[in-house]
């Protein structure tokens, strides 16, 4: 369903502040899995996401969605395909605007008529019925600005915004991390729960090991943008906290083994 083949990205090239981002990605997501992306900060785990998005245009590489090349489509035109959900609670929504006239916006997206803010009362009652789902009383405050609801209330919505049209590919940029404890395993559950019922293909960044284990049916691990380690079917049911933990530990020593060799042959040869 998701085909990215050698997609690669540097940053800032040729100068004291060049980064390799991406180098060479290889990867194939199944429809229907749900995957999360693990790794140290600057692993390349969010550049890959935003590379799927459309944030920016990839050096080199193919990036496909249900069959479609998409690798130099704008971030506008993805959004017909790709939902995705920040870790900003207060990113892809409108603070002034009612919870109604959010999800109005999010029943549109992708259409190239203007947008209003116009709530008819049969979207509003499709819009209650949906919000009820949620469990957090948040159907009876439609017409509340949704600037005005907690991170956790404000994050809820965003998900169910970003999965109403039921995209091709869901995406979620540690899209718990800026929330309290309570609130994230709660966003964390809505996340399983509306992904298993809608049958979606997601991705999620996450720097939580516990949601790595419990959420997803699979975990890629990159480091220096690369795909280090790929847990998948069996090896994904008997993957724990610690195991992820020692293949962090074994990458960064094999890094510095490396590197360690590489002087070694540096002052031994130049």
């Amino acid at each position: 369903m998701l085909e990215i083949s050698g997609i690669s990205k540097t940053f800032f090239p040729q100068t004291v502040n060049e980064v390799k981002a991406l180098r060479q990605v290889d990867l194939r997501i199944e429809e229907g899995s749900f995957t999360a992306i693990i790794g140290t900060n600057g692993s390349g785990k969010s550049t890959l996401l935003n590379a799927i998005a459309g944030t920016f245009i990839p050096d080199d590489g193919i990036i496909r969605v249900d069959g479609k090349n998409i690798t130099e489509w704008s971030e506008y035109k993805r959004a017909q395909l790709i939902g995705r959900v920040f870790q900003n609670p207060f990113a892809g929504t409108a603070a002034d605007m009612s919870i109604a006239e959010n999800i109005v916006m999010a029943m549109r997206r992708g259409q190239s008529r203007p947008l209003t803010r116009a709530v008819t009362q049969k979207a509003k009652s499709e819009i209650a019925d949906r919000v009820r789902m949620l469990n957090m009383g948040l159907e009876d405050r439609l017409d509340n600005a949704i600037g005005t609801l907690s991170g956790g209330q404000r994050q809820a919505l965003t998900l169910l915004m970003a999965t109403w049209l039921k995209p091709k590919l869901l995406l979620l940029d540690e899209h718990t991390a800026a929330l309290d404890p309570k609130s994230a395993a709660k966003v964390a559950e809505l996340t399983k729960q509306i992904i298993e019922s809608e049958r979606l293909t997601a991705m999620m960044v996450t720097h939580s090991m516990q949601q790595a284990v419990d959420l997803p049916d699979r975990i890629v691990m990159m480091h220096r943008g690369q795909i280090v380690e790929d847990y998948q079917k069996e090896n994904k049911k008997r993957v724990r906290i610690p195991d992820l933990l020692d293949t962090f530990d074994r990458v960064q020593k094999r890094e510095l083994f490396d590197e360690t060799v590489a002087a070694l042959l540096t002052e031994q040869y130049f």
